[in-house]
């Protein structure tokens, strides 16, 4: 999962161009999925519109599976977002995935700068958003409301799936019949979540079994000392935002100089956050365990790094740590 960060002294451009490596990278290893994640306003991350560049990343792969993670639909049309996502699915068949989130991805006046219409604060409508959406991904026209009739369009459909990091979103997930993808980057207590939506799932058009995927920070060095350090600049990027105050991704010493005078251990940095660091051998343990532990059959890799060359190596070696290839694997990360 690529949040396309933008290094300090780098360009957006720069950035989404690293993503277009990386995700050739990804392709060539053998791993399963490629999603591009949606932040606004941020001078650290790139990708504003996920939507805008799967195509890019699709047309720059051959095998892997391409979507977003996620496409916050509070802020969009859901007919739109269904015949972006056709688009994509028959530019692309077999290979586009639809990740939706209900999170901004942003400030409150960011987001409030998002909406069409300004006169008012948007409701809470993400669950009727929602069923709209998945009503035209299946082509069938809303039961209710203004858009009851709307049957002339027909849409060829992506793999949706509900991101989340609340018992919300389980719920949603599971009472939709929706595969479920858990936060854990954002939220490390998730997994109460993840068994809750296994015991209520209800079978679907989409799906007949509960699947879960779960997304975990993960960066990976030939040494676990190595690892820490390559860590130092997320930590002190997530620790500044805590703080209120965005800043592109630092270099490494001087995030290890910003952690040291913190007086706090830097694995203890930024709190309330699971950050997994380590040599290979490390990572793999530590994600299988994170796997048992939501019961999940999927694992997504997120980082944020400031070199890119060190992002290449990490996703090499966790694809070495598994014996990832172009086939499919049983562990799929």
């Amino acid at each position: 999962m690529d949040q396309s960060p933008i290094p300090e002294g780098a360009s957006v451009g720069d950035a989404l161009r690293n993503t277009l490596d990386l995700a050739r990278l990804a392709d060539e290893l053998g791993y399963h999925r490629y999603w591009l994640a949606e932040h606004h306003g941020t001078p650290g991350l790139a990708c504003a519109s996920p939507e805008a560049m799967i195509g890019p990343v699709a047309a720059a792969t051959a095998g892997i599976r391409v979507g977003s993670g996620g496409v916050m639909l509070p802020h969009y049309s859901p007919l739109k977002v269904a015949e972006t996502f056709s688009m994509l699915s028959s530019l692309f068949p077999g290979r586009i995935d639809l990740g939706i989130g209900r999170a901004a991805g942003t400030s409150a006046s960011v987001a409030f700068a998002l909406q069409r219409d300004r006169r008012q604060p948007a409701p809470d409508d993400f669950r009727e958003q929602l069923e709209e959406l998945l009503g035209y991904l299946e082509n069938r026209a809303p039961a209710t409301g203004p858009f009851r009739r709307l049957t002339e369009t027909r849409f060829t459909s992506p793999e949706p799936a509900l991101l989340g990091s609340s018992p919300q979103s389980a719920t949603w997930a599971a009472e939709l019949g929706l595969p479920y993808v858990f936060a854990d980057f954002i939220n490390p207590e998730g997994a109460p979540m993840t068994a809750a939506y296994r015991r209520k799932f209800v079978a679907s058009e989409l799906r007949v079994a509960p699947r879960i995927a779960v997304a975990a920070w993960v960066l990976c060095a030939p040494t676990d000392e190595e690892a820490l350090r390559l860590s130092a600049s997320f930590r002190m990027m997530m620790t500044m935002l805590y703080r209120g105050q965005l800043i592109a991704v630092p270099p490494v010493e001087r995030a290890l100089c910003f952690l040291e005078k913190e007086g706090i251990p830097m694995e203890r940095l930024p709190a309330r956050r699971r950050i997994i660091a380590g040599a290979p051998a490390t990572v793999r343990a530590a994600l299988e365990a994170l796997a048992a532990e939501y019961t999940a059959e999927e694992v997504f890799v997120v980082n944020i790094m400031y070199e890119h060359a060190a992002r290449r190596r990490s996703y090499e070696l966790i694809a070495g740590a598994f014996g990832l290839s172009s086939t499919a694997n049983k562990f799929r990360v």
